[in-house]
């Protein structure tokens, strides 16, 4: 099943109805051809009653109307000197962004206004240098938003801020974007760019928490793709001021919203505040979970391929390690009909949650309840992650003749050929 499918949708829709994301775009994305399935995705975010308010930016409109008329723009993202040259440039570029945001979401029947929510003041001057033009968020116009938004409109903010006087500074997109989304309570700030995610030392980053990314950014910000040191540091100031999750994507993936946000792997990067997870017994709404959760290990066959009527039926063998309620992990334990030996079976943990010590913890917790009923040894077949039983769970490798009867002639018609792992339990 398709993340996107309706069936995966369906499970996040309580905890999203009537909730702010805040859709941070980069103006590279709006000139992007799959611009228009980003807005397609809007379309179904709201569909599902999700408040989307979208932050717009324009440094390659600037950069290309600059190109057009001669000129070298003295900053491009809103966070050097703005001189009036450039801040004219800013005002074209964006409203011709902001125009055609406006169109695209026409074309998808759904209402949009074009905002002047950003209040601004100018950003002075910092070490030595007058900024000029260039402005400092100073606070957002909820009440305007929280209108727009109460009667289904979908707000637009361009990379412009305004003052009471009626002067107009330019503003760094991502900085606008994490402030609305502060102002709003959002729990969802989404930008979406050129980029897979967070870029650090060529790997992608898939999620991490708030302060390890903070870390990350003081000791090693050379690590850093260039492109990906503002979203790191926005994403940081977005989750301390209480938005939830952060994510970075790319704009050019097809469907590439929906998937991030309506499944548990995502396609980028997630940047949490905090977590809240557990290992809890499997309940039949988890079967669908289950089933995703270990069908990358039954194609390559590490796992035993389980259809869903075989997981219903020993369901209450099977326990889940979750995320914010989301199932990232499974595992179960087969006790035998002696009732003294017990099969650590089906343990998967999603690829986007690997290397965090959760498969540890999942043995960990099925040792513990096999002792807890009075079990004397566990057993685990394995033909791939044998070398991880022993390593890592302290499990010794055995032989066929350490398996139940019955157990063991299941063993030899599987054709498997699977290595026996032992654990007594003291």
């Amino acid at each position: 099943m398709k993340p996107t499918d309706l069936r995966g949708i369906l499970q996040y829709i309580p905890r999203y109805r009537e909730r702010t994301f805040i859709l941070a775009v980069d103006g590279a994305i709006v000139a992007d051809e799959n611009f228009a399935n980003i807005l397609l995705d809007v379309a179904v975010l709201r569909s599902l009653n999700i408040r989307v308010v979208l932050v717009h930016g324009a440094a390659l409109e600037i950069a290309r109307l600059a190109a057009e008329r001669g000129i070298t723009p003295s900053d491009l993202d809103g966070t050097g000197v703005t001189d009036a040259a450039t801040l004219s440039l800013a005002l074209t570029a964006s409203n011709r962004l902001t125009h055609e945001i406006l169109e695209g979401l026409s074309a998808n029947d759904l209402r949009a206004a074009a905002t002047n929510a950003v209040i601004a003041h100018p950003a002075g001057i910092i070490r030595g240098v007058d900024l000029e033009c260039t402005g400092r968020v100073e606070r957002v116009d909820v009440e305007l938003l929280q209108t727009l938004l109460a009667h289904g409109i979908v707000p637009v903010v361009p990379p412009l801020g305004f003052d009471g006087d009626g002067k107009t500074y330019r503003v760094n997109s991502d900085a606008a974007a994490v402030a609305v989304a502060q102002a709003l309570k959002a729990i969802k700030l989404i930008y979406i760019t050129t980029e897979h995610g967070l870029i650090v030392n060529g790997e992608l980053i898939r999620q991490m928490k708030v302060g390890e990314l903070e870390g990350l950014l003081q000791r090693t910000r050379g690590d850093f793709l260039p492109a990906s040191v503002s979203k790191a540091q926005h994403a940081v100031a977005a989750c301390r001021a209480g938005v939830e999750r952060v994510h970075i994507i790319h704009g050019g993936e097809d469907e590439g919203l929906l998937a991030e946000v309506f499944s548990n792997d995502g396609i980028g990067t997630l940047i949490h505040a905090n977590e809240y997870q557990q290992i809890r017994a499997a309940k039949k709404t988890d079967v669908p979970a289950i089933q995703a959760l270990i069908r990358t290990g039954v194609e390559a066959g590490e796992l035993v391929d389980r259809g869903r009527a075989s997981i219903e039926k020993t369901l209450g063998d099977f326990y889940v390690f979750e995320i914010d309620r989301n199932p990232v992990a499974c595992v179960a334990l087969h006790v035998d009909a002696g009732g003294r030996t017990a099969e650590l079976a089906c343990l998967y943990v999603s690829s986007s949650h690997e290397h965090q010590g959760i498969g540890r913890k999942l043995v960990q917790f099925v040792e513990s309840r096999a002792r807890e009923l009075g079990l004397t040894q566990i057993f685990a077949l394995s033909t791939q992650a044998f070398t991880y039983f022993q390593s890592k769970a302290g499990f010794v490798e055995g032989t066929p003749d350490d398996l139940s009867p019955a157990r063991r002639e299941r063993y030899h018609r599987s054709g498997r050929r699977s290595k026996v792992l032992v654990k007594r339990l003291g």
